[in-house]
C-alpha cells in the first residue's frame, strides 16, 4: 500500500530547532514525530512512501534508509507550496492504487483497520471531537457517519469533529480529478486546500465515511509539542534512569540509557536523549536532545536541540542545535 506524506513545511513556528532538522524529525520521548507515524502505517500494511520534500529533505532521506530500510521511498520536490491541493496533486504520477495521505504535524491513535473493514466507502477521514472548534476546520457528517461538508473556522458549533489530516482514499482517481478542479479554480484564501477535493469528491456521489480517533496531538508549535512529549510519557513512552544518589526523578521521565546524572532533579514530563550530561539544577516540562550538556541549569517549558553546552541557565529556553551559553559569565 502506498501512503503520501508531504514533508516540505519550513516549520517556522519551530525555529531554532528547524533551521538545522526538519519538523518531523523532532523528538517527542526520544523518538522523532515521523517515527511514531511510520510505524502505524507499517501496521497496516503500507510499504512505499511518497514524500513531498522540500526543506532538509536529504535529512528525511538519510533517516528514513537508517532507521526504516524496509520502506520504499519516493521524493517528490515541491518548489512552491501553494497549499494541501497542489502538495497531493505532485503525487499523482505514482499512484496507483487506494492510497493513505498523512499530514505529519501531529501524532494520533487512530484505527487504521477500517481500511480493510469498510470496502463499501470511497474514502475515510479521521477527526477528534474538540472544544474549541472555532481553531479547526471541522466535519458535518449525515446520519451515517459520511462526510457532508467540511466547514473552516465555524462561528458556530454545527460540528465538534476536527479534521486531523489523516485519510484514506479508495478512489483515488476520483480524488485527482478533484484535486484538477480545484487548482483550476481561483484560490481559497491563497490557498488550494485538499478538503475541496474531497467536497468535490462528495457532491460526484462518493461516500467518505468520518471515523474518530481515541487520541490527537500536535507537533506543530513549541507549546504544543512540550504537550505532547508529556501526553507520550503518560501513555507508555516513559523510561526512567536508573537510581542514582544524589539524583530525584519526577515521573513521567524518558531517560536514554546512557545519559549522565549529577546532583539533579528530572521531571516531571522530560525527555534527555543519548549521550546528554545534566550535573546540578532542576529540569521539568522540558525535550533535552542528545549529547548536550547543562550544568546547574534551572529550567522548564523548554526546547534543547542537540550538542548543546549551558550553564547556568534558568527560566525558559528554546535553543537549537549547537549552541552554547555560559549564563555565569
Amino acid at each position: 500500500m502506498q501512503a503520501i506524506l508531504p514533508l516540505a513545511g519550513k516549520g517556522t513556528r519551530l525555529r531554532p530547532h528547524t533551521h538545522t532538522r526538519p519538523k518531523p524529525l523532532l523528538r517527542v520521548a526520544n523518538r522523532p514525530v515521523l517515527d511514531y507515524v511510520l510505524r502505524q502505517l507499517e501496521e497496516v500494511g503500507v510499504d512505499e512512501i511518497i514524500g513531498i520534500t522540500g526543506h532538509l529533505s536529504p535529512s528525511i532521506e538519510a533517516w528514513l534508509a537508517e532507521e526504516h530500510p524496509n520502506l520504499s521511498f519516493r521524493p517528490v520536490p515541491q518548489v512552491q507550496q501553494l497549499g494541501t491541493a497542489d502538495a497531493i496533486r505532485l503525487a499523482e504520477p505514482y499512484v496507483d492504487g487506494p492510497v493513505l495521505i498523512v499530514f505529519v504535524d501531529t501524532l494520533f491513535d487512530a484505527d487504521l483497520g477500517l481500511i480493510q473493514t469498510m470496502p463499501d466507502r470511497d474514502g475515510i477521514i479521521w477527526a477528534k471531537e474538540v472544544e474549541d472548534y472555532q481553531r479547526f476546520g471541522v466535519i458535518v457528517t449525515d446520519e451515517e457517519g459520511d462526510m457532508v461538508r467540511i466547514v473552516e473556522k465555524p462561528s458556530e458549533p454545527i460540528s465538534r469533529l476536527a479534521n486531523i489530516g489523516l485519510y484514506y482514499v479508495r478512489d483515488w482517481k476520483l480524488m485527482f480529478e478533484g484535486i484538477s478542479k480545484v487548482m483550476a479554480a481561483p484560490p481559497n484564501h491563497g490557498e488550494y486546500f485538499l478538503t475541496d477535493a474531497f467536497q468535490y469528491m462528495i457532491d460526484h456521489g462518493a461516500r467518505l465515511f468520518t471515523a474518530e480517533v481515541d487520541h490527537w496531538w500536535d507537533c506543530g508549535k513549541p507549546e504544543t509539542l512540550l504537550e505532547t512529549n508529556r501526553e507520550v510519557l503518560l501513555s507508555g513512552g516513559a523510561s526512567e534512569p536508573a537510581s542514582a544518589d544524589g539524583v530525584r526523578v519526577v515521573p513521567p521521565v524518558c531517560v536514554a540509557a546512557d545519559v549522565v546524572l549529577e546532583d539533579t532533579v528530572i521531571g516531571p514530563n522530560v525527555s534527555i536523549g543519548a549521550g546528554s550530561t545534566i550535573r546540578g539544577g532542576r529540569l521539568r516540562e522540558c525535550i533535552v536532545g542528545e549529547n548536550s550538556v547543562l550544568e546547574g541549569c534551572d529550567v522548564h517549558d523548554s526546547l534543547i536541540g542537540d550538542h548543546v553546552t549551558a550553564r547556568g541557565l534558568t527560566g525558559t529556553a528554546s535553543l537549537g542545535d549547537h549552541t552554547a551559553i555560559d549564563a555565569l559569565d
